[in-house]
């Protein structure tokens, strides 16, 4: 149950971070294509900018996303353990993919602007999957042969 959690909680900031990154590059291509200069220096700023600031909006997102597709990976995974990396890696891609796609439903906005775009919604489909390789990783119990 302790690696399980800490799995878990490990996955949630890792898909966090890099769907903050995505969604930092994403803006930043954005103001590029109005024919602004970014330096390199402003790319950075903006992507710990965006990881320390959207805690509060972003953070709680990944984390139902991330709360309600892994256990259905897990029911998957129970019954075909073969599929185990398949099956976490792709319940990230799709849990992170499906809450953007619900909130523009149900809500009728998009609330991360990049995901305006099939690019950076799938980029935040790519975070969700890093959290899901993650949680594959560290949830495995470790050899015992």
């Amino acid at each position: 149950m302790t690696r399980t959690l800490g799995s878990f909680i490990a996955a949630v900031v890792i898909a966090y971070c890099f769907g903050a990154l995505f969604i930092s590059q994403g803006n930043i291509a954005a103001v590029t294509a109005l024919g602004f200069d970014v330096t390199m220096s402003q790319r950075l700023g903006a992507i710990v900018h965006d990881i320390a600031g959207m805690t509060d909006i972003y953070l709680p997102l990944v984390a139902i996303s991330l709360l309600l597709g892994l256990p259905v990976a897990f029911a998957v995974v129970r019954k075909r353990p073969h599929l185990r990396m398949l099956g976490y890696v792709s319940a990230g891609f799709v849990a992170m993919l499906a809450i953007h796609i619900i909130m523009k439903a149900v809500l009728g906005l998009s609330g991360i602007a990049p995901t305006r775009s099939l690019w950076g919604l799938l980029a935040q489909g790519v975070a969700g999957g890093i959290g899901g390789y993650l949680f594959y990783r560290l949830s495995a119990k470790p050899n015992t042969g």
